[in-house]
């Protein structure tokens, strides 16, 4: 088992990482929710039956985690349960990590902070999509949804961070 936890940790630790930074937007935290993936992986692996790429389980694990945090913030931050959707720009597997967002460019920078405001299920699918770069069918795997779904709530996803990133703009040329 220590050797298959291994492996598991040196091929995806970066993946899981990124993802959970990207869902929270707080390193600490999702520093935090990793090590709670670990503690699901290590009671759950028994149960993996490789339906699905491990890559997959182990991301609709953090998409778990991420959510049962944010249902504990509920008092503070409701909306978050509402979010999960991105649009249409080019964050392919180039995408920078965490660290690297202060050299983005400024429209990058603006995309990750309204993505704060998109649903739990907007925010997943933009984040898995096209900065995890999964395909629609393994995109469907973690979540557990039809592919349909997914391309329904990536289509809302996208829609919806361009509004949020349209007002923002007008707010900030505004003010």
């Amino acid at each position: 088992m220590e050797t298959i936890f291994n492996d598991l940790y040196k091929k995806y630790h970066s993946d899981l990482f990124n993802f959970l930074y990207y869902m929270v937007q707080s390193r600490e935290q999702a520093e935090d929710l990793v090590q709670e993936v670990y503690i699901r992986v290590l009671k759950s692996y028994q149960h993996f039956k490789g339906e699905s790429s491990e890559k997959t389980w182990l991301i609709a694990i953090a998409r778990n985690v991420a959510i049962d945090f944010f249902r504990k913030q509920k008092g503070l931050n409701q909306r978050m349960i509402k979010k999960v959707e991105i649009f249409d720009l080019q964050v392919k597997d180039e995408s920078p990590l965490p660290e690297e967002i202060i050299f983005q460019s400024e429209e990058t920078k603006l995309m990750y902070r309204c993505l704060e405001k998109c649903t739990v299920d907007q925010r997943s699918v933009i984040i898995l999509r096209y900065i995890q770069e999964l395909s629609i069918l393994e995109t469907a795997q973690v979540l557990g949804w039809k592919e349909s779904k997914v391309k329904t709530t990536q289509h809302r996803a996208i829609k919806q961070l361009k509004t949020f990133m349209n007002k923002t703009l007008r707010k900030e040329m505004a003010g």
